[in-house]
């Protein structure tokens, strides 16, 4: 039977929260309330509503379901906004970076070609690939930092020894890693396919010592890229924390193995929001540079140079490692193993980092909570 005020009750069921106990719904629990802790996150210099930035904040660290969030700082329009750690983390931790690390090697690839030491779209300076006849001759810079280069890989394997980073990391490769990732044959065409892969960053990174230094000393090797990388990164960003790790034949683990308190990866990720500025407005490498690397590959829109994008993928196999549909495609990041995060939103001025445990399902809940706090913010 049809009443002639159904129209009128589905609107009340429609209304706002005080119609909801008429349309037989009892109101939403309201929110604990903040703890001392959690309002002390804040700042003064915020740029967003205290109240709900700590919220949110909060939320990343006592939400079920999101993994165990261990370090939060936000820097909005250039001021540290936000900071938290979890129990046993503070201020002085320094927080392993896993494949965060790759955005590092790539800004240093880029300071040595601007400064000549290397050539973007030249056959990569690999001798073992230059013999006559070798189709490897064909990969390039580029295509090694938009992990296009075709070496045969498997990033994750199972069982675990069956991945070629785990092999190269922990077991027949890991006293000379950029030797063993050096010597595997192509399975693609250089160029053809994306294929993320730890290895590859570990060829730039030897590429890098072999560019600062003709010696293959391993001391000699280690401290050429340590020494640059303070000189002209580390040091004039204030990165005080940063350890960066060597192989036995000292090549940078520029792929997984660099540790810095979540204040310096957070001072990494206002210099990417600057365009590869200091704070006190030194170019430390190419703007252009800096725009390369947030520039979509012609095989990965969601890949740049060693950098996540923001931006949407048709066909995509497996979940997005970011959230187009809740930022723009301004919107990149570092990303590392267990759910590492900086994230930088130009757009918004900002920079959030998060630092943590989580497994895969719980990564994919924790950043739609990151996205929350990054819509705080309005977009310029």
């Amino acid at each position: 039977m049809m009443f002639r005020d159904q129209p009128v009750r589905r609107a009340a069921c429609l209304a706002p929260a005080l119609l909801l106990a008429a349309c037989g719904a009892s109101a939403p629990p309201s929110p604990a309330p903040l703890t001392d802790e959690s309002r002390a996150a804040v700042t003064d210099k915020a740029g967003a509503p205290r109240e709900q930035l700590a919220r949110e904040i909060d939320d990343l660290f006592m939400m079920d379901g999101l993994g165990e969030t261990r370090a939060v700082v936000v820097m909005a329009n250039g001021e540290l906004a936000a900071e938290r750690y979890g129990q046993d983390y503070d201020a002085e931790t320094r927080f392993v970076s896993w494949s965060m690390a790759k955005t590092v090697t790539a800004v240093m690839i880029g300071m040595l070609v601007a400064d000549g030491l290397l050539a973007l779209d030249e056959p990569a300076p690999v001798e073992l690939w230059q013999r006559p006849g070798d189709p490897r001759a064909g990969i390039t810079l580029r295509h090694l930092l938009q992990m296009r280069s075709g070496l045969r890989h498997t990033e994750s394997g199972d069982p675990p020894y069956e991945s070629s980073e785990v092999r190269m990391l922990f077991l027949d490769g890991r006293d000379d890693m950029a030797k063993w990732a050096k010597e595997q044959p192509l399975e693609a065409e250089p160029g053809e396919r994306f294929e993320y892969s730890s290895n590859t960053t570990v060829i730039l990174a030897d590429i890098a010592a072999n560019a600062l230094t003709d010696s293959n000393d391993p001391e000699a090797r280690r401290k050429a890229v340590a020494d640059f990388l303070e000189a002209r990164l580390f040091g004039p960003l204030g990165m005080t924390s940063m350890v960066p790790e060597f192989d036995a034949s000292g090549t940078l683990i520029g792929g997984s193995l660099m540790h810095a308190t979540a204040r310096d990866w957070a001072k990494f990720g206002e210099f990417l929001r600057r365009r590869g500025r200091a704070p006190g407005g030194e170019q430390l490498v190419p703007s252009r540079w800096v725009e390369a690397m947030t520039t979509p590959s012609p095989k990965s829109p969601h890949y740049g140079l060693q950098t996540w994008l923001n931006r949407p993928v048709e066909g995509l196999e497996f979940p997005h490692p970011l959230f187009p549909d809740r930022a723009s495609d301004e919107l990149f990041s570092l990303i590392g193993h267990m759910g590492q995060y900086v994230l930088v939103a130009p757009d918004r001025r900002l920079t959030v980092v998060r630092l943590g445990h989580s497994d895969a399902e719980q990564r994919r809940a924790m950043l739609q909570q990151a996205a929350d706090v990054i819509e705080l913010y309005p977009e310029r």
